[in-house]
């Protein structure tokens, strides 16, 4: 993927990252405690309408479409985030396997994403609900904060990719660049 969406309708794929990008950018932001009085529970509406109903109907437009992988983890997510919205999420150990629940979810799309920026975001989500659930399960706010900022991370590079689609930025390292150094006059010289 140099400059466009490589899977499914660019549609699709932009409207899925954008709604990926601002639910895991409230949600990390909300659990890193960096904003004074904003914490993961006060990002439930984000989680519930954005990231739970937005990323579950734009995943079945990309299945109609014929984006079995994008549809499929845009559906997934956007039930995972839906049901973290409208769960009392009940003890730590309970948190905890539902964010290892999600974590395998983002593992697989990070070993099946066809573009670099996918895999990065998708590989970032894992490490974030991971972290998270490790956080779960120890009872550690350290964990916790690390954890959204790995979310943080995350969305930064699903609103990157999503804004790169549009604005025709470039996604991708080019061969040419990463091989080999460029002199001043455009000209390639070996590495």
């Amino acid at each position: 993927m140099d400059n466009d969406v490589s899977a499914g309708n660019v549609t699709t794929a932009v409207a899925g990252r954008l709604a990926l990008a601002l639910t895991l950018l409230a949600f990390g932001l909300g659990t890193t405690g960096v904003i004074h009085g904003v914490g993961a529970s006060d990002t439930v509406t984000v989680a519930h309408y954005v990231g739970g109903v937005t990323l579950f109907l734009v995943g079945l437009l990309a299945l109609h479409d014929g984006a079995a992988a994008s549809g499929a983890g845009y559906v997934t997510l956007g039930a995972l985030w839906f049901a973290w919205a409208v769960s009392d999420r009940g003890p730590a150990n309970a948190a905890g396997l539902f964010l290892v629940l999600f974590a395998l979810v983002a593992l697989t799309l990070t070993l099946t994403g066809r573009d670099a920026l996918g895999r990065l975001l998708y590989g970032l989500l894992f490490l974030s609900m991971l972290v998270l659930a490790v956080a779960a399960f120890a009872g550690s706010s350290v964990l916790a904060r690390a954890g959204g900022w790995a979310a943080v991370a995350s969305g930064a590079v699903a609103w990157y990719a999503a804004t790169a689609a549009l604005a025709h930025w470039p996604t991708a390292v080019s061969r040419r660049a990463a091989g080999r150094g460029v002199t001043a006059t455009g000209r390639s010289r070996a590495a």
